[in-house]
């Protein structure tokens, strides 16, 4: 099989209906839209929650808890995971994304302490948890905070 003789399956695929093309069509004069009213009209219908002047569900549900806005949210890495790398690497967001332990930089990196690490590394992140400091200058390694 090649590119060219690809076909669509029987049915997958229909011609769009041209409404406004004469009676004879089935949808012409008013295009399917009726005679008169607010859907006749162009720009017309209801916006998505409109309940008729009742007020809208969303209006009548009790309103609960915070967001905030300026929260950072990081990119987390555990330090069992940091054994990947080779002993002496200098270790930061860039080295980790590469490695594909962290999928988006998000607002920086930060170190968790779950798990042993058995090399020597620079770690360079935005935030460290105390167990991570600890274990990571345990195995002989160094921490900067970015």
């Amino acid at each position: 099989m090649k590119l060219h003789e690809l076909k669509y399956n029987d049915g997958a695929r229909r011609n769009r209906n041209r409404v406004g093309r004469g009676t004879s069509s089935g949808n012409g004069k008013t295009s399917g839209r009726g005679q008169k009213g607010q859907g006749a009209r162009s720009g017309g219908g209801k916006k998505p929650g409109f309940e008729g002047g009742q007020t809208p569900l969303f209006m009548r549900l009790p309103k609960r808890g915070f967001t905030n806005h300026n929260a950072k949210e990081y990119a987390i890495i555990n330090v069992e995971d940091l054994n990947k790398f080779e002993n002496g690497a200098v270790v930061d967001l860039e080295a980790v994304m590469e490695a594909k332990l962290v999928k988006k930089a998000l607002d920086g990196l930060k170190v968790l302490g779950r798990g042993e690490l058995n090399v020597a590394l620079t770690v360079k992140a935005s935030k460290f948890s105390k167990s991570a400091v600890k274990a990571i200058e345990a195995a002989g390694g160094k921490t900067e905070v970015i």
